[in-house]
């Protein structure tokens, strides 16, 4: 288990700065055009995982939030997923072809919103990656709930049709707050689908969860926070917004005005720590809270806990196969990106016999052993050097004499300790893993050039 989180203000308004989440290494900004499906097949050549973790991509919402950066396309005609589903069934065949040896271990239905999808198209959907790919009996099925667009009877429905995870997302129960960024959903309905979840034996029930929006006040997310411990989810998300209205035109719509203040939005994350560690959950890092008995927490504690383009996951052995419009795979040392586009996607997989495939990065020798550095600081918040240099054959205070050196602040101010054959994350430096990470980024000082990162905090 990690070391308990120690807010130490100062130290928070230093390193308050803007970084990259990592859910992979290199970020998904390094990408580059060129690639294609040869480089998909070659990827999975050169793999080593027979595993596979699916990752479907829906992109269609009902109606627009305004805080929103997702790829996402909204409509009410639900004659548009229709025709997705009819491209997405090419892509499907297609690369399915490819992962005739492959077990399925997990799958995930994000966007977007997935249950935008009719019972029938959902029906569809589940029949296509069925029909063509091998999934292990104890596979793991999630999908994304915005509670609002979920239909009578679907959550039986899905459990019906073989998933048992789900993942709500709630944001804020406050009444105004859901107001201010076109979201209004009542809390009843809410409470009544994790009741009907729980009900059905979803075998783990999630919930996401946003501070920073507008309007919102340290004692109204306080009691929201206080209402969803009540509901008593197995996995609680809560992210920092990001607010780029320059990047995400429906973030243009929120009045800078009615934004909380950087102070306000530090009370909100130190008072939901204080909350939800009091409530018996554990702290895994970032944004990301589980009970004790949660399967990320115990894989935590054991030294086994992953992390790739789902967030944290205890299946870093499986392959990443991403599906759908701007999906992303990660396939042994390559990451590829599918059109970002709905137009262009379809054109893809018509054209292109069912690919879409057209950014992507080959991981050097270099780009793997750091993403392995990064990976184990991020998810155990502890580096044991002498097992890195062994498995990369390397001298790791000479490989990364200049990472070393870019630690020294953090060394200086406490946030990490090192010694020979350890680096350890603080009480007071668990809540900066980004930060810390990012001393062994090498693609960093580009893509700074290039993008704005949300802050670590």
């Amino acid at each position: 288990m990690i070391n308990l989180p120690s807010w130490d203000q100062s130290l928070i308004n230093k390193y308050n700065i803007s970084g990259p989440r990592y859910t992979s290494y290199p970020t998904a900004l390094s990408l580059a055009d060129g690639y294609s499906q040869q480089d998909m097949i070659n990827a999975i050549a050169a793999s080593k995982s027979r595993s596979l973790s699916l990752y479907i991509h829906i992109p269609f919402c009902s109606q627009l939030c305004y805080y929103c950066g997702c790829n996402k396309v909204i409509t009410r005609h639900q004659s548009k997923a229709d025709l997705y589903l009819d491209n997405l069934a090419l892509e499907i065949a297609e690369q399915a072809t490819l992962f005739a040896d492959y077990n399925v271990e997990q799958l995930h239905l994000g966007g977007g919103t997935p249950t935008f999808l009719s019972a029938e198209q959902m029906s569809r959907l589940m029949a296509l990656v069925e029909q063509h790919f091998n999934f292990a009996d104890d596979a793991e099925r999630g999908i994304e709930i915005d509670p609002r667009s979920l239909a009578d009877g679907m959550l039986v429905h899905l459990r019906e049709l073989g998933f048992n995870r789900v993942s709500f997302g709630i944001q804020d129960f406050n009444d105004d707050v859901q107001l201010a960024v076109n979201r209004p959903q009542s809390v009843q309905s809410v409470k009544g689908l994790i009741s009907e979840a729980r009900e059905l034996g979803f075998k783990s029930i999630n919930a996401d969860m946003i501070y920073g929006l507008p309007l919102q006040t340290p004692e109204s997310f306080k009691e929201t926070i206080a209402q969803l411990i009540e509901l008593n989810p197995d996995r609680v998300s809560v992210f920092n917004y990001a607010h780029l209205p320059d990047r995400f035109a429906a973030q243009r719509k929120i009045k800078d005005a009615d934004l909380p203040s950087a102070g306000d939005k530090l009370t909100m994350f130190k008072n939901t720590l204080e909350q939800m560690l009091a409530a018996g959950y554990q702290f895994i890092g970032m944004d990301h809270f589980a009970r004790k008995d949660n399967e990320l927490a115990i894989a935590q504690n054991a030294g086994q806990l992953h992390r790739n383009f789902q967030g944290y996951t205890t299946h870093g052995q499986c392959d990443l196969l991403g599906l759908g419009v701007s999906s992303i795979s990660q396939i042994g040392n390559a990451i590829l990106q599918n059109e970002k586009e709905l137009k262009h996607y379809y054109k893809a997989v018509q054209e292109g016999y069912g690919s879409a495939i057209c950014k992507g990065v080959a991981l050097t020798d270099d780009d793997t052993l750091r993403a392995a550095v990064i990976k184990q600081l991020i998810c155990q918040f502890e580096l044991d050097i002498p097992a890195i240099e062994k498995q990369f054959n390397i001298n790791f205070a000479s490989y990364f004499c200049e990472a070393l050196q870019a630690l020294d602040p953090l060394l200086a101010d406490g946030l990490v300790s090192v010694s020979q054959d350890k680096i350890t994350v603080t009480a007071r430096g668990n809540l900066f893993i980004r930060i810390i990470c990012m001393c062994f980024d090498a693609h960093l000082q580009q893509q700074i050039k290039q993008t704005r990162f949300s802050r670590v905090i």
